[in-house]
C-alpha cells in the first residue's frame, strides 16, 4: 500500500489563509447583504502596468508567427530579462551581480520553499517570530522539523521574536544556526533593516558558515534612502546570502507569475565529506530538473518593467499602494489603535486593543465592520496580540474600511 510523508501530519489547522477564507466565507453566507472589505491576503488589485500589458500583448503575437515562435526557454530565464535585473536592480546600487547568477521563476513563494532541495536535513534553521507562514510549513513538509508545542512553535527551529521591544528587529542568536530567513521590508510587520543591522547579520554568517535565505518580495516599497534594498548591498553578503524577488508587489503580477532568485557563484555549503560544494551548481541542476522555465509572454511582460515607461508606471502603482498605507496607518492612530509599519512596506502592523487576542479582533473586525485583515498569531507565537492590514486594495475600499473601524473605535 502506498504510503504519505508523515511530516505533512505535524502542520497546524491549516494554512493560515484558507483558514481566514473558511471564515469569511461562513459569514457572508450568514450576512448575503454584508459589504464585505478584504484587506488581508497581499493580494494587488490595480491592473497591470501599460508597458507590460503592451509587450505581453506582442509577445503573443510572437507565438503566431513560425519565425519568431518560442517553445521550451531556457530553465534559468531569458539571458535579455536576466540582464537588465541585474543592471537595473543590482548593479545600479553598486551590487557586484552578474546576470548568470540570477535564476527567472513563477513566484518567490516558491522559491523559498523550493530552495531546500538543495539544503540537508540536520541544518539548524533560525527564523523570525513572526513569520511569513511558508518559511516554517515548507521545513515542516521536508522533515527539518519535530512536532509543534502548545504554542505553534516546532522543535527544530530556532525562533527570533520581534516586537516593539525590539523594533521588529531579530536579535542575533547566541547559538550557531546554519539557515537564517530574513524578510526585508518584513512580511508581516512592515519593518524595514538598517544597513547596520543587515552587516551585523552578514558577519555572523561569515563567522558560522550559515547561509541567509533573504526574502526582498517587497523592496520597492522603500522610500527611505538609508534603507538597503538588496542583501548584497551589504559587504560579504555574496559568500553567505542568496536573496528572492518578485515581480508581483512591484508591478501586479501575482495572477501573472514571475520572480527571481539570485545565487552567487561564490557561495558554497559543505557536503557530508567536509568538501565545499557550490551551491549556483545545485540549485541550476534543480530548477533544470523540476522547472520547465517562465513563459516568453511572461518573461516579456517583466522584461517591459525596465522600460521608461515602464519604470514610471510600477512607480506609480508603489505610490498608489504607499499611499493607502498611510490612510491605513494615519486612520487607525486617530482611532486610538497603536501601529506600526506601512512607511516603507505595504503592510501595517496593528497592537489589537483591549487585550483582544489576534483571532478575536478578526472576527470583531468582520462582523462589526464587515472589514477582513489578518491575525497576527497566525504568523507565529510572538504575532499574538497584533493584526496586519494589506493596503493592496483600491483607494474607495480602504477609505472606506477606515471609515467604518474609525466609526466603531470611536463610538
Amino acid at each position: 500500500m502506498a504510503t504519505i510523508n508523515d511530516h505533512y501530519l505535524k502542520l497546524k489547522a491549516g494554512y493560515l489563509f484558507p483558514e481566514i477564507a473558511r471564515r469569511v466565507n461562513a459569514f457572508a453566507e450568514a450576512n448575503p447583504d454584508a459589504k464585505i472589505i478584504r484587506l488581508g491576503i497581499g493580494d494587488v488589485t490595480e491592473p497591470l502596468p501599460e508597458a507590460c500589458r503592451t509587450a505581453m500583448i506582442q509577445a503573443v503575437e510572437d507565438m503566431g508567427d513560425r519565425s519568431t515562435f518560442k517553445g521550451y526557454g531556457p530553465e534559468q530565464g531569458y539571458a535579455w530579462l536576466r540582464e537588465k535585473i541585474a543592471a537595473h536592480d543590482f548593479q545600479s546600487r553598486g551590487c557586484d551581480i552578474d546576470a548568470s547568477e540570477i535564476f527567472i521563476s513563477d513566484g518567490s513563494k516558491c522559491d523559498t520553499g523550493n530552495i531546500l532541495d538543495i539544503f540537508g536535513k540536520d541544518n539548524k534553521i533560525a527564523v523570525t517570530d513572526p513569520v511569513y507562514p511558508v518559511y516554517v510549513d515548507t521545513n515542516v513538509m521536508a522533515g527539518h522539523t519535530g512536532p509543534a508545542n502548545d504554542r505553534g512553535e516546532y522543535e527544530g527551529f530556532v525562533y527570533l521574536p520581534i516586537s516593539a521591544d525590539n523594533d521588529f528587529t531579530a536579535q542575533i542568536p547566541s547559538e550557531k544556526v546554519d539557515l537564517i530567513y530574513l524578510c526585508f521590508p518584513n512580511n508581516p510587520t512592515g519593518a524595514v533593516a538598517t544597513k547596520e543591522h543587515l552587516q551585523a547579520w552578514v558577519d555572523y554568517a561569515r563567522t558560522h558558515g550559515s547561509i541567509i535565505l533573504f526574502d526582498a518580495a517587497y523592496e520597492a516599497f522603500i522610500t527611505d534612502p538609508a534603507i538597503p534594498h538588496s542583501i548584497y548591498e551589504i559587504e560579504g553578503a555574496r559568500e553567505c546570502a542568496i536573496e528572492f524577488r518578485s515581480f508581483s508587489k512591484n508591478a501586479g503580477f501575482t495572477g501573472t507569475r514571475c520572480a527571481l532568485t539570485v545565487v552567487p557563484k561564490t557561495l558554497t555549503a559543505k557536503a557530508a565529506d567536509g568538501s565545499d560544494v557550490e551551491l549556483w551548481k545545485l540549485w541550476n541542476r534543480r530548477q533544470s530538473t523540476k522547472f520547465n522555465g517562465v513563459s516568453y509572454v511572461v518573461q516579456r511582460g517583466a522584461e517591459a518593467v525596465y522600460s521608461e515607461a515602464g519604470q514610471a508606471q510600477t512607480q506609480a502603482l508603489i505610490s498608489f499602494y504607499l499611499e493607502n498605507a498611510k490612510i491605513i496607518r494615519e486612520q487607525l492612530t486617530a482611532a486610538g489603535l497603536k501601529v506600526y509599519g506601512g512607511v516603507n512596506a505595504p503592510y501595517v502592523w496593528v497592537q489589537t486593543p483591549n487585550g483582544l487576542s489576534s483571532w478575536d479582533f478578526f472576527d470583531k473586525l468582520l462582523q462589526t465592520c464587515n472589514v477582513v485583515g489578518t491575525p497576527g498569531s497566525g504568523f507565529g507565537a510572538a504575532g499574538e496580540g497584533y493584526f496586519r492590514i494589506s493596503a493592496f486594495n483600491s483607494r474607495e475600499n480602504v477609505e472606506e474600511a477606515m471609515r467604518r473601524i474609525t466609526e466603531k473605535f470611536k463610538a
